[in-house]
């Protein structure tokens, strides 16, 4: 089961039904990363023998690869509740406090974009990760002491695009650091052909093969443009996708063959035509193409 904890408005990475409708619930659902997958099945397995939470691990990695998928499916692997949180909404101690003293045995807490948790947030976690415990200092001056509180064991997943900006003492108390990779066409191909299935479309194999080289070696892109494609054969009176649905589909949402969208090629038209081809650093590029950082 999912709890997820709303510190903030934000939502977290553009979650929605339809995301939750096409996550793997399994690992013979999850396809691809079979590095991640043949350690994660180790490590419960020895947590299961060992009847004990799993050890903590840090996934990193680029967005929309499976990060938050792998979470859920730990969680369901342990017979647990995964709890989903957002780093920045962390803002104070009590709020990570609170949560962590609320966890059952053997519960996965999963922190997306760890790496922007304050420091001072970000301190709580040390012990609760080593000791299973709070180390909490009431009062000021003379008169302040320190209060343990004993928590239950739980597994620590933090997701991370930047592992780079995570501190050090945070990132020694994870056990296992597993990093994504882009998807290899053919991985990308099956999950299109999985997907499809729950979407109650049928694409061939051609289709699927085409649809799998825009997706840029990330699922999240994959299920995207999927869901599009779906939404245009419906509209069509179809439900078979043929070459014209795609063709439609790739131009509403201005993808190429190459997987690039709008923006991309305005950036490199920018960097062709304003700087000869490049190198031109990040606050010119953004300056010329009056964006944001």
């Amino acid at each position: 089961m999912e709890k997820e904890f709303i510190l903030s408005p934000r939502i977290q990475d553009g979650e929605s039904s339809g995301d939750k409708l096409l996550r793997p619930k399994d690992f013979t659902e999850f396809i691809g990363q079979q590095r991640i997958v043949d350690n994660v099945d180790i490590m419960i397995k020895s947590a299961k023998l060992r009847n004990h939470s799993m050890d903590h691990a840090l996934l990193s990695g680029p967005p929309g690869l499976g990060k938050t998928s792998l979470a859920m499916i730990i969680a369901r692997a342990m017979g647990s509740e995964v709890h989903v949180l957002s780093g920045p909404a962390l803002e104070k101690k009590g709020d990570l406090a609170a949560i962590l003293t609320n966890l059952n045995p053997k519960d996965v807490l999963f922190i997306d974009e760890i790496h922007r948790i304050p420091i001072a947030v970000e301190e709580i976690l040390y012990s609760a990760m080593e000791d299973y415990k709070l180390d909490i200092l009431i009062g000021q001056g003379p008169t302040a002491r320190n209060i343990e509180i004993k928590l239950n064991p739980f597994t620590l997943l933090g997701a991370t695009t930047r592992p780079g900006l995570l501190s050090n003492p945070l990132r020694d108390r994870f056990m296992a650091d597993l990093h994504f990779d882009f998807y290899a066409k053919e991985d990308i191909a099956q999950i299109i052909s999985n997907n499809s299935s729950k979407l109650d479309i049928s694409l061939n194999d051609e289709a699927t093969l085409k649809l799998a080289m825009c997706s840029r070696g990330t699922p999240r892109i994959a299920n995207r443009i999927l869901r599009r494609v779906r939404d245009v054969t419906i509209v069509s009176g179809k439900t078979k996708v043929s070459e014209l649905e795609i063709q439609e589909t790739l131009k509403l949402m201005e993808i190429d063959i190459h997987g690039l969208n709008r923006m991309d090629r305005k950036i490199l038209t920018v960097i062709k035509e304003y700087y000869n081809g490049g190198p031109v650093g990040i606050e010119a590029l953004i300056s010329t193409l009056g964006e944001e950082k």
